[in-house]
């Protein structure tokens, strides 16, 4: 019997403009709202990521972080 699908925790995020149109697009070609893409994404994390590029991607972000504040 598959799980019941409910979003229990809302809470406020920042992102990036950037960040936000992946999101959106993602969620338009997947047909689900921004969300569900997000659920989708945490709960299928390790299954749609690879690491390597996870942790070179993060380091880059992560060095560019303060100058992107500003």
């Amino acid at each position: 019997m598959p799980k019941r699908f409910r979003l229990t925790r809302r809470l406020p995020i920042a992102m990036t403009e950037d960040g936000y149109r992946r999101l959106r697009r993602f969620a338009q070609e997947a047909g689900l709202d921004e969300g569900e893409a997000l659920s989708f994404l945490f709960e299928n994390f390790d299954s749609v990521t690879n690491h390597e590029n996870l942790s070179h991607r993060l380091r880059l972000f992560n060095s560019d972080l303060e100058a992107r504040k500003r």
